[in-house]
């Protein structure tokens, strides 16, 4: 299968070179033999790297230990379930994972999306895309080839990863890497529309829907990569400002801020150029993203070893870069907006603000992210940037965000008049103050805790204010009350969609700053018998459990919780190695009791075998569990805003609507 494998890499590193170069010369000239052709080509190499994938999973399955890849990241006692997962553990199958998830998208983008009314620019999107996939495949191929074989055959793998044992597996890496790729869709759409100098607002309108279902994956993508942190890694905290976290979290931020940015196009005709920098921005930092988890560039807990795949990601970031905004500055003269901003006091002006702020985010993470690496090169010392440093400069750039979150809706269009504001900002002003006085009174402290509740009071109260609003218009045109929510929200899905998606951020914010600024812990060393209090609980130690099988040993810590005198059960923690002998890994097996007001959280730090007595490290995490729940919020807020919306076909004009088969280009 290896050899079955390696050719299939190979044949579609070939076949995808020649479906980039058709399909750019049938954009260019337009010939209908040559068109065909590249996109049996493409179907071609989605059949190819199918093949790859399949003969890879199937080695693993097959205990084929001859395969370097696949006796590094499985054993012969890995269940099933992990041992698929394994396709993607390391970076040689991850990045052949990369290449067949492009493959795909690119059959889909050719024979679905050009069949409607964007064919005549589907070739160059197709270019572009095809461009990217050989140039992956030729990583693949040539320098991180998962079927590369050993000079002789293990009797046995050397496993999985214990920290990759886990259910996250098949969720926080599998969402990241369909985000990072995803953007490759809208990021080839602007490429087309800037190759072919159709300038108008049609790529956007295409890939409306892709780069929502880009940005879904990458947020899930980081949302499972914190709940992965603070269940598995065991450490108490679900964000530790990583490298790779950080690499995730900077596209997610610059694709947020082009979602954004886009309806100001959409509905003035403003910000062409910055939208089309904004989507070659996040492209190339999901570029980045893989970069820094398949290179080894930056010490994370995340990435592989460095190899030669680190200079070829860096290279395919430079191509993208200078090509794209080559192309973007040879097209300026195309771009002027068909209006300019009228007013700072405007909605126009606070979707610019939102995008600044955005922008401002991503580039302090990018900074502090990539610190490391130039205080080596100029100082000759790798110097890390810690958590502090990131929390002390984007705690203020994301209240700022999270206040214009709550100005956006409310302010008009062009100039805010006098009365627009009076209206729409009086009550959510006076619910923000009046939330900031109550707490400031009781006490609450520190003062930012008190300004941050404060502003999701006021974007709360901003954004149930359009609700009701709504809902009391439609119930003027006869609608029942209790069907006047549900159809505002299906009737104008992506406005309320998006709403919904802010509601869920409110949630969020509320849980990190409750964790954030108001977490207690203690660490304490206890024998049988003896407790330890924390915030009105009381933890009671039972005593150690130790189990040991072939491949793992377990120490388990039992303590027994009560508060205020009533006892509400056991809390159990632990250690664990796993592996084989020559690589033992340590796990933590944290215990968490969770609670809509808080989590407490105990981990195992260490303990004595002679005296049977353990150091427990405790925490209590206020308000933990509404960072899920805004997750879910946020995730079925962007499922509302992608459904499909009968008014958007009506957006698209007539001439654009007419059928392919009308125009397809004739054969010369």
């Amino acid at each position: 299968m290896a050899d079955i494998g390696s050719a299939a890499v190979v044949f579609a590193f070939v076949i995808s070179l020649y479906a980039a170069v058709a399909s750019f010369i049938n954009g260019r000239w337009r010939n209908a033999e040559v068109w065909a052709s590249a996109r049996f080509a493409i179907f071609v190499v989605a059949g190819l790297t199918s093949i790859a994938s399949a003969a890879l999973v199937y080695s693993f399955f097959d205990r084929d230990f001859t395969i370097a890849y696949v006796a590094e990241y499985s054993s012969r006692d890995l269940p099933a379930s992990y041992t698929f997962a394994a396709w993607w553990a390391g970076q040689a199958g991850s990045l052949l994972f990369w290449a067949w998830v492009l493959s795909l998208l690119a059959v889909i983008v050719v024979f679905l999306q050009g069949r409607r009314q964007y064919h005549e620019v589907i070739p160059y999107v197709a270019s572009v895309m095809m461009g990217i996939l050989t140039y992956i495949l030729g990583i693949v191929a040539f320098s991180s080839n998962p079927f590369d074989r050993l000079p002789f055959e293990p009797a046995d793998g050397m496993g999985l990863n214990p920290l990759l044992r886990t259910s996250d597996m098949f969720s926080h890496p599998i969402t990241l890497l369909l985000g990072y790729v995803g953007f490759t869709v809208p990021f080839a759409f602007a490429v087309a529309a800037l190759i072919s100098g159709k300038l108008d607002d049609w790529w956007i309108r295409a890939t409306r829907r892709w780069t929502l279902i880009a940005w879904i994956f990458l947020t899930l993508g980081n949302i499972f990569g914190m709940v992965w942190a603070y269940t598995v890694l065991g450490w108490g905290g679900m964000w530790g400002w990583d490298p790779v976290e950080n690499a995730s979290f900077m596209p997610w931020l610059m694709g947020t801020a082009y979602l954004h940015s886009v309806m100001v196009q959409q509905r003035r005709g403003m910000l062409k150029v910055w939208n089309l920098l904004l989507i070659i921005l996040t492209y190339a930092l999901a570029l980045f993203g893989t970069l820094l988890t398949r290179s080894g560039l930056l010490s994370s807990v995340h990435s592989f070893a460095m190899g030669s795949t680190g200079p070829l990601f860096v290279a395919l970031i430079l191509i993208v870069l200078m090509g794209s905004l080559q192309l973007l500055w040879s097209r300026r003269h195309l771009l002027r907006g068909q209006h300019e901003l009228d007013s700072l006091v405007s909605r126009e002006a606070t979707f610019l603000g939102n995008n600044l702020i955005l922008i401002g985010a991503a580039f302090a993470i990018f900074w502090g992210t990539v610190f490391p690496l130039l205080s080596e090169a100029v100082r000759g010392v790798k110097v890390g940037v810690g958590p502090p440093f990131y929390e002390q400069i984007t705690a203020p750039i994301f209240l700022a965000l999270i206040f214009l979150m709550g100005v956006c809706p409310i302010i008009g269009w062009r100039k805010a008049s006098t009365e627009n504001l009076v209206r729409n900002f009086v009550l959510p002003a006076t619910v923000g103050a009046t939330t900031f006085a109550v707490l400031y009174s009781m006490g609450l402290r520190p003062f930012w805790a008190d300004v941050a509740f404060s502003a999701v009071a006021f974007v709360a109260a901003a954004i149930l204010l359009e609700f009701w609003r709504g809902v009391r218009m439609r119930v003027r045109h006869g609608d029942n009350v209790l069907a006047a929510l549900p159809m505002l929200i299906w009737r104008n899905k992506p406005r309320y969609g998006g709403y919904i998606v802010h509601i869920g951020v409110l949630i969020m914010t509320v849980g990190i700053a409750g964790s954030m600024f108001f977490s207690t812990n203690i660490q304490k060393q206890v024998a049988p018998g003896e407790s330890i209090d924390i915030r009105g609980y009381t933890l009671t130690f039972q005593g150690l459990t130790e189990v040991s099988t072939e491949h793992t040993q377990k120490v388990t810590g039992t303590l027994l919780v009560s508060r205020n005198g009533k006892q509400l059960g056991t809390i159990e923690s632990g250690k664990r190695v796993e592996g084989h002998a020559d690589e033992p890994q340590p796990i933590t097996d944290v215990g968490i009791r969770s609670r809509p007001l808080e989590d407490l959280y105990v981990i195992l730090a260490s303990w004595t075998e002679d005296s049977n007595t353990a150091t427990f490290k405790v925490l209590v995490n206020p308000l933990m569990m509404w960072v899920w729940v805004g997750a879910t919020v946020l995730v079925v807020g962007t499922g509302i805003a992608f459904w499909p919306d009968r008014r958007e076909r009506q957006l698209v004009p007539a001439r654009e609507r007419v059928t392919v088969e009308a125009l397809e280009p004739s054969s010369a």
